[in-house]
Formats: C-alpha cells, structure tokens, sequence
C-alpha cells in the first residue's frame, strides 16, 4: 500500500495577507504538516514576484494595451535553505506594490508537492507611511451648501421626490464640488492633522442597475475616470 501524500505547511500560512512597510523582512517557511524534516534530497522554493515591481507592472500593462502579454514573466523562483527540521528564508522589501508567494518542495525526482491552500499575499507601502498617516474619508457631495446644517429633510419636497423615484426618474439634487471640499483643505490638514485624503468616489453611479438609494451606488462606477458634474 503506497504511503500518503507529504502536507506540507508554510508561514506565512497560504491565503494570508499581510501589511508591510518598504525596509521590513519578511520570512518565509516551509515544512512538514507532522513536523519531521523532509525527505533526504528534497529542497524548499519559494516562488515569488517579490522585487520583480517593474517587471510585474508590465505584464499589467500589456495585458490591457494590446501588446504582447507577459504573463508570468514577474515570478521566479527563490532558493530556501534549511534550518533544523524546515526550509526558509528572508527576504527584503524594497518596493511598493501587492506581491505574492508561496513555498513549495521539490523532491529527489524533481516533482514538486506544494501546500494546500492559495498563495500568500503582501501589501507593501512606503516607509514614510509608518506614522502620521491619518485619512479624511471625504464624501465630495456632502459639501455644498447644505453642509453645515443639523437636519435637511424637506417633507414636501421628500413627497415630490419620492413620486418621481417610485416613476423611475433619477432625481439628484444639487450636491458639493471638488472646489467646496478644495476651501476646506486647511481645516483637515492643518486643524484636524490629517495627511491623506480619500475622496469616496466621485465619479458617475448607475440609476438603474446597481442602484443603491436615490443616488446610486458610489462603487458601481459606469467610468472610473470620469467625473460626474452633478
């Protein structure tokens, strides 16, 4: 009767995601689920596009350009050595961007055996984003004229708007400009000590499909580089 299949584990587990800071060392392990040292022969790889940026933003672009694509052109493969009873090892983070990997096994026949699960994932950003990186979510259409006032119900007009809507019209009504928000720059930065702005999308959201209350979803963009004037 043939023995069972090796488990092989990793950490950082498969499927994990994690947040790191361009400086920071990450380490990557490798062994078996049971804890004893692989086959004599064996040897651990960590396959990765970790210090490929450039060459990972390229396979992006190709793929929507109409040129060549690339694909898998960013990976390769990373050579773990071997500490007692598993397979590792650290690797510096030196640029911005999501990565992947995951370690695998490679036998004395050269057949690989990978870990159950997909690969893991690395979130990397800039150092200077360690500290004082707090964000204004800032909801652009919040910021006309009616912003500074406790309640803005209008029954007579809701009873209006609300026949409209029940007909299928899109009513919008006026709402905050980027130049609004623009005049309250100095309040964030300089009153509140916020250093990153997130403007909540502001461009044009379905009125049918997808819709979301009376103004439409904000994530169901119809064209993520558009604006929409209202």
């Amino acid at each position: 009767m043939a023995a069972p299949p090796l488990k092989l584990e990793m950490t950082p587990p498969t499927g994990e995601r994690l947040l790191r800071f361009v400086g920071d060392r990450v380490r990557f392990t490798l062994r078996s689920a049971d804890g004893e040292p692989l086959p004599r022969g064996w040897r651990g790889l960590l396959r990765t596009n970790l210090g490929r940026g450039a060459v990972l933003r390229r396979e992006i672009i190709t793929s929507r350009g109409g040129e060549r694509p690339m694909t898998g052109a960013s990976w390769r493969d990373v050579p773990m050595r071997r500490e007692d009873n598993e397979w590792c090892v650290e690797l510096t983070l030196t640029e911005v961007g999501y990565f992947k990997a995951k370690a695998y096994a490679v036998d004395e026949k050269g057949w690989q055996l990978w870990p159950e699960g997909p690969d893991a994932g690395l979130s990397v950003h800039p150092d200077a984003y360690r500290t004082a990186n707090t964000i204004y979510c800032a909801f652009t259409r919040l910021f006309g004229e009616t912003k500074s006032l406790v309640a803005t119900a209008d029954r007579q007009l809701d009873a209006q708007l609300k026949q409209l809507d029940k007909q299928g019209y899109a009513v919008i009504p006026p709402s905050g400009k980027l130049r609004d928000l623009t005049k309250e720059l100095p309040h964030i930065i300089d009153a509140l000590g916020c250093h990153i702005l997130h403007l909540l999308p502001v461009n044009h959201t379905p009125t049918t499909y997808a819709r979301l209350g009376r103004f439409g979803s904000p994530y169901a963009g119809l064209d993520l580089t558009a604006i929409d004037p209202a």
